[in-house]
């Protein structure tokens, strides 16, 4: 080496620029390290500083898990100050029990491994509180040693809370989608089902892995019902009523079957899910189907019940009016069924009130029951009444009334039906069977005096008449003798009547003609008399041409025409007038009044005066053997009438009475024609102008008797004929068959009436030849036929000169 002293100048000069150059490096490599020093130191303190201010927790153990750090929230969070837990174990002192054990495999894991962890755990608060931490965790190394680890922890309690909160509330509503008893889905917005519940699977037949993700629901849904079912929920998006969320339809399982199900269904909050709940109702449909069934048969027992009848509810509304309350009242059902507030008394009682059925829905005080209805009888639950009824479109009516409670199956009372029979023709067959007993009785016993008095006075008659004969001219005696044989023979004359009321039945028939007996009785000396005590009543007679004569006693009948004579006569005070009229009369229904008059051709005999007619009270009376309004001594024996009535009755004929105080009266007797009397009065007339050419004619009636009788007439005038019994039968016979000529009834029941017939057969044969008959008047409806094309319209009974005359006319018409 050479030393200094050898060394060039140039050789120093660079050893001493070498020196320098390395003295600045020296020095550059200071001011390094001072300023790395006081950036760690920077550093140190933004540490410490993000420490004590960071809000999470910063907890800092050696090895052994002793505390070295704590920062403030910490502190705050744990309870503890950083001078109570230093150099304490922070396992002992901060984890519960339960998770000390956990935790310490977790501290040495992290020493072991040097790898940072994450771990949750709990720690005790000073206070004993628990609270969650979510944890960071690395170790903390110095020259190559681990010294400790430093953790950093948020609290995560209430979001531990809300998420423990949450997986309870998952399961409670896993839980209860599971047991609702109902089947349930969660359906998604391409309507495939995301979820379901057992009860699904026992309603599909399909198990949920089957299900879940892969079916949608409309696959169950009958195809009859899904197009409807779509439409409805389309229409009901948006709308939140609880109605529009629910709906019916067949639901089809896994094997085909249907069953019958509700849907219901609502959207859920936050999602374009919506969970549905379907409840199999298939047992229910058939209850309910079972339950209408029987309604039905109940509801179709009451509308053919003959009886009036109706059903109030608890609620006093009407839910029954049967055909026959329709009927009786003149009110039809939809204008009654729901009506309440006593509506359904108003037809009965003029007025809202209660009645029967109101007092069995709500039993009440027995004297409020007999004040609105005296003489109801039964108990609390039934109850009976009979009355008049003075407020219905037929008139007073005399009622009989049945109300009784509906019980459901607990017996509570659900309703009440009420059950109206109309016993107005009862009650005067009733009084008519009351008064042909006691005429029948009075007139048993009048038969029983009679005999014995008859003897008694033929003594008396053939004593006064020797009496006489005996007694000189202007003998004292004589004046009385005479006043005993005239007495003797009026005695003798209302003994007669008394024997013809105890005979009755009359043994002779013969053909009578009332015509003739009129005249002959107007002509007898008798009437003369009658005439000369009434000068001022005048005698008028109406008397048929072609009257038919009848079968019976011509003596009975025409005493008959003697004391309807006489009590007319009698009946008028002073100026008036006394019509006699005859007609032939076809009855086409029955008529009800005095007298019941039945279907069937008859001569009618009316006598009517203008006298001063009989009060209303003494109607029901005046055919009561020994009942009079006449003078005493001067005419009448009270046995006249009865005497009328009794011949009738033995003519199987009946009487009508009309009277009005000061106006009038009028009998009208019905003698009922027989077959073979018509058709032989008939055959007596010139039928030459009438006889046929074998043209056809159809015969439409719906009584036999007439069908008969107009077959037996036609063919006795040369023409060929059938019959139809109905409108409907007549229709189907023109369908196959040509006739000349259809002679049409215009009533018809039941079916079609002539007009509706002729309307139908016209469609059929637009030019078919008909004549219209009837037994009344000609109607609206017979002149609409004749505007279809009828031609003459001819009443019944009619004559074989008058239908004969009219058929050949309409065969005759071109």
């Amino acid at each position: 080496m050479m030393k200094d002293e050898d060394k060039t100048r140039e050789q120093l000069m660079a050893e001493l620029a070498e020196m320098r150059l390395k003295t600045d490096e020296l020095d550059q490599s200071g001011r390094e390290l001072k300023r790395l020093e006081e950036e760690l130191k920077a550093a140190r303190d933004f540490a410490k500083e993000l420490i004590q201010t960071a809000n999470i927790l910063v907890v800092g153990l050696d090895t052994q898990g002793n505390l070295r750090m704590f920062n403030p929230a910490a502190e705050e969070i744990t309870g503890y100050t950083m001078d109570e837990l230093k150099g304490k174990n922070w396992c002992k002192v901060m984890v519960p029990q339960a998770g000390y054990e956990q935790i310490c495999r977790e501290f040495s894991g992290l020493l072991n491994d040097r790898v940072p962890r994450k771990f949750d755990n709990s720690i005790l608060t000073r206070s004993g509180e628990e609270r969650y931490i979510a944890w960071r965790n690395s170790v903390l190394v110095e020259q190559g040693e681990i010294t400790g680890t430093i953790s950093f922890g948020m609290d995560i309690t209430e979001r531990k809370m809300a998420e423990e909160a949450l997986k309870q509330s998952e399961e409670l509503y896993r839980a209860i989608f599971e047991n609702t008893g109902t089947a349930t889905v969660v359906l998604e917005k391409d309507k495939t089902i995301s979820l379901v519940n057992t009860e699904y699977e026992k309603l599909s037949g399909y198990c949920r892995e089957e299900i879940e993700g892969k079916k949608r629901w409309t696959e169950f849904v009958a195809q009859e019902d899904l197009e409807g079912l779509l439409s409805r929920r389309g229409r009901r998006e948006g709308d939140e009523s609880p109605d529009r969320r629910r709906d019916e339809f067949r639901f089809v399982d896994r094997h085909g079957a249907i069953k019958y199900v509700v849907l219901c269904f609502d959207s859920i909050p936050g999602t374009s899910k919506t969970i549905a709940s379907l409840l199999d109702i298939t047992e229910l449909k058939r209850a309910e189907e079972t339950l209408r069934e029987s309604q039905r048969e109940q509801a179709d027992i009451i509308e053919f019940f003959p009886d009036a009848t109706m059903v109030v509810d608890q609620d006093g509304k009407v839910t029954a009016w049967n055909r026959a309350m329709e009927a009786l009242t003149g009110i039809r059902a939809e204008d009654m069924l729901g009506r309440g507030n006593y509506e359904y008394a108003i037809p009965f009682c003029g007025r809202r009130t209660p009645i029967l059925v109101d007092f069995v829905l709500e039993p009440g005080d027995s004297g409020d029951i007999e004040k609105d209805h005296p003489g109801v009888q039964g108990r609390k639950d039934i109850l009976r009444a009979e009355g008049l009824a003075a407020n219905l479109p037929s008139g007073e009516r005399y009622l009989s009334t049945t109300a009784a409670a509906l019980r459901d199956s607990r017996g509570r009372t659900i309703a009440a039906i009420e059950c109206v029979r109309d016993m107005t023709e009862y009650k005067k067959i009733e009084a008519r069977l009351h008064r042909a007993e006691t005429m029948e009785a009075l007139g048993t016993l009048a038969g029983g005096v009679a005999h014995d008095l008859n003897n008694v006075l033929a003594v008396l008659v053939g004593h006064a008449e020797l009496l006489l004969a005996k007694l000189p001219e202007g003998s004292s005696l004589t004046g009385n003798a005479r006043h005993i044989l005239q007495s003797s023979e009026k005695g003798s004359a209302i003994i007669q009547d008394l024997l013809i009321l105890a005979r009755r039945g009359v043994s002779v028939s013969e053909a009578v003609n009332l015509n003739k007996l009129i005249s002959d009785y107007l002509a007898s000396l008798e009437c003369e008399k009658l005439r000369s005590l009434h000068g001022e009543v005048l005698v008028k007679c109406a008397l048929a041409e072609d009257l038919y004569s009848i079968r019976g006693s011509s003596i009975h009948l025409a005493r008959t025409v003697m004391n309807l004579v006489s009590n007319a006569m009698e009946a008028i005070a002073g100026p008036g007038t006394v019509t006699i009229r005859t007609e032939n009369r076809y009855v086409d229904y029955a008529i009800s009044g005095y007298d019941d008059v039945q279907e069937g051709n008859y001569v009618i005999l009316s006598i009517s005066d203008t006298g001063s007619g009989i009060p209303a009270k003494d109607v029901g009376k005046i055919f009561e053997p020994f009942y009079t309004k006449k003078i005493m001594g001067r005419s009448g024996t009270g046995l006249g009438l009865a005497i009328v009535w009794g011949t009738v009755k033995d003519h199987h004929g009946y009487v009508e009475v009309k009277s009005d105080e000061g106006i009038g009266s009028t009998f009208t007797l019905y003698f009922p024609v027989s077959r073979e009397e018509m058709i032989r009065e008939r055959k007596k007339r010139d039928d030459a102008l009438c006889m046929g050419r074998g043209e056809s004619i159809l015969i439409v009636d719906d009584m036999e008797f007439q069908r008969e009788l107009a077959e037996n007439l036609l063919d006795n005038l040369n023409y060929e004929t059938a019959t139809a019994s109905s409108g409907e039968e007549a229709v189907a016979y023109i369908q196959n068959r040509h006739v000349d000529l259809i002679l049409l009834d215009m009533i018809m029941d039941p079916g079609i009436d002539g007009l509706e017939t002729l309307r139908r057969i016209r469609e059929i044969r637009p030019d078919q030849k008909t004549i219209i008959v009837s037994g009344f008047a000609a109607t609206e409806r017979v002149r609409m036929a004749q505007e279809l094309g009828a031609g003459e319209y001819v009443r019944k009974p009619y004559s074989l000169e008058q239908i004969g005359t009219a058929i050949r006319r309409a065969l005759d018409r071109t």
